[in-house]
């Protein structure tokens, strides 16, 4: 049993969570695949494959679920280690209100009071004490109030101080705001605290009056006629679309809209066999999303996009599924922040186009729902709006899952990646499976279209022996997906 205290100070008792046996033998696994002598790019893959099975079936990281990984009869800690949101504490001292802040005024988090850097459990000497020692250093020293629970852990040994998001952000201690910045607690930067407050008062940037409010709208016009049927376009059309009110004006979603505007676009460049070639650049800024969105799907089309002759008949053929460039684009500008004057880069290559959009997730979203659809949290809620309307977008929170299913019979999938700062997508040359084996296919990653590439910069990353490498590139050769050149040790492969 265990003391448990929230922040409207009322004790109560509450059972201690038990450790899951079966996580704690999966965890041990990992450690005794490494004693037991695999290769070091054996093991990075093997652990590879548990983690994402662990992110799987437990929606948590890898080891970081710290609080409920106690042993609870040897009290000992297995694996324990800080992330963005858990932080040890071994004594109490007033550096942990800087994180209480961050946790406030970003996603929330726990800190365990009694556990050192390492994970490793020390303990408290009067834990009830301490817990009316955190409790008065949080009330006197982090404004407005953040919503916080105290729970006494392992025997009355540490506590587990958990931080929920605010609601009334910024949350600041000693008149400055915090975020986390992976295991460190960093103050906010000028733009950063800007964000806070708008967020606090449930304000986003794109509902803010735009500073250029002498514009024009000929091709949201245009295409609002061609799409929904619109004759009449005036302010009462432009209020509709939360784009305008006789109080502030035109918003900056307007100014996003607008024919000419100040906001930065999207600049693109196609490379040639390396970054260092540079084939053709086109940068799009300063004028509507709108003609943005479209003049990016050109440059799409001059390069992935092909036409075959059969008899009397032009076929037209793609490279890339256009539909899932479309979403990527789309789900770029609706997603990205607008506060920074940073473009969305487009980098085309022969083998894959990459799309970075400037921004992390909005606050509210995880990356795992990100992902995969089950929940939509728009930044820029106005545009996403005229987007749907004019048919850019299906429906809300569902373009990567639709990237996923145009991707559905392809060799390589779709890649994603989320940062703090950043959302990327790589969309790869689509190529159907060609019925090779789930080893083949890892074979496959591994080659270029482009370069031939020797055994020797293939086995070290495939986690079985160079004598099954060869013989899948052998068969692979068979089924006429690669071709081989060379003979002996000057033997080279590359896709057909």
């Amino acid at each position: 049993m265990s003391y448990k205290r929230d922040s409207r100070s009322t004790f109560h008792l509450s059972k201690l969570q038990k450790t899951k046996r079966h996580k704690k033998s999966v965890l041990k696994s990992s450690c005794r695949a490494f004693s037991c002598g695999l290769g070091t790019d054996t093991f990075e893959y093997t652990l590879k494959t548990i983690k994402k099975a662990i992110v799987k079936k437990y929606d948590c990281f890898f080891c970081v679920s710290a609080y409920n990984i106690f042993n609870k009869t040897e009290m000992e800690a297995i694996d324990m280690r800080e992330t963005r949101t858990l932080e040890f504490k071994e004594t109490i001292t007033n550096t942990f209100l800087k994180t209480v802040s961050a946790f406030s005024n970003y996603d929330g988090g726990t800190i365990l009071f009694g556990v050192d850097d390492d994970g490793n459990i020390k303990g408290l000497p009067d834990v009830k004490q301490a817990c009316l020692d955190i409790e008065n250093k949080i009330n006197d020293s982090i404004t407005p109030q953040p919503d916080y629970t105290l729970e006494v852990q392992n025997n009355d040994q540490t506590i587990k101080l958990t931080v929920k998001s605010g609601l009334q952000k910024p949350y600041l201690y000693k008149s400055k705001a915090y975020k986390r910045n992976d295991t460190a607690t960093i103050e906010v930067d000028t733009l950063e605290f800007s964000r806070l407050v708008l967020d606090g008062k449930n304000i986003r940037f794109e509902e803010l009056p735009c500073k250029d409010q002498e514009l024009s709208f000929e091709i949201l016009h245009r295409k609002l006629k061609e799409t929904v049927r619109i004759e009449n376009f005036d302010k009462d059309t432009l209020k509709t679309l939360n784009l305008y009110d006789d109080v502030n004006g035109f918003n900056n979603a307007a100014g996003l809209l607008a024919d000419k505007n100040h906001f930065p676009g999207i600049d693109i460049v196609k490379f040639g066999e390396n970054i260092s070639i540079i084939q053709k650049r086109s940068t799009f800024e300063n004028i509507s999303v709108l003609e943005v969105y479209e003049k990016a799907i050109e440059v799409f089309r001059d390069y992935y996009q092909y036409e075959v002759i059969q008899g009397a008949d032009r076929k037209k053929m793609e490279k890339i599924p256009e539909a899932a460039f479309r979403e990527a684009i789309a789900n770029a500008l609706i997603y990205r922040v607008w506060d920074v004057d940073s473009q969305i880069r487009v980098s085309m290559f022969d083998d894959r186009i990459e799309i970075v959009s400037p921004g992390g997730l909005p606050s509210g979203i995880t990356e795992e729902e990100y992902l995969s659809g089950k929940l939509s949290v728009l930044r820029n809620r106005n545009l996403a709006n005229v987007f749907y309307r004019l048919g850019f977008v299906e429906i809300f929170g569902t373009g990567i899952t639709r990237i996923k299913q145009l991707y559905a019979e392809a060799l390589i999938k779709p890649d994603f990646e989320v940062s703090e700062n950043a959302i990327k997508i790589v969309l790869p040359i689509f190529e159907k499976n060609a019925d090779l084996t789930k080893d083949e296919i890892i074979i496959y990653k591994l080659l270029s279209k482009t370069m031939l590439k020797p055994i020797s910069e293939v086995a070290p990353y495939v986690p079985f022996g160079k004598s099954k490498t060869t013989k899948l590139l052998k068969e692979m050769c068979q089924k006429g997906v690669t071709t081989v050149e060379g003979k002996g040790k000057g033997t080279k492969y590359i896709i057909r």
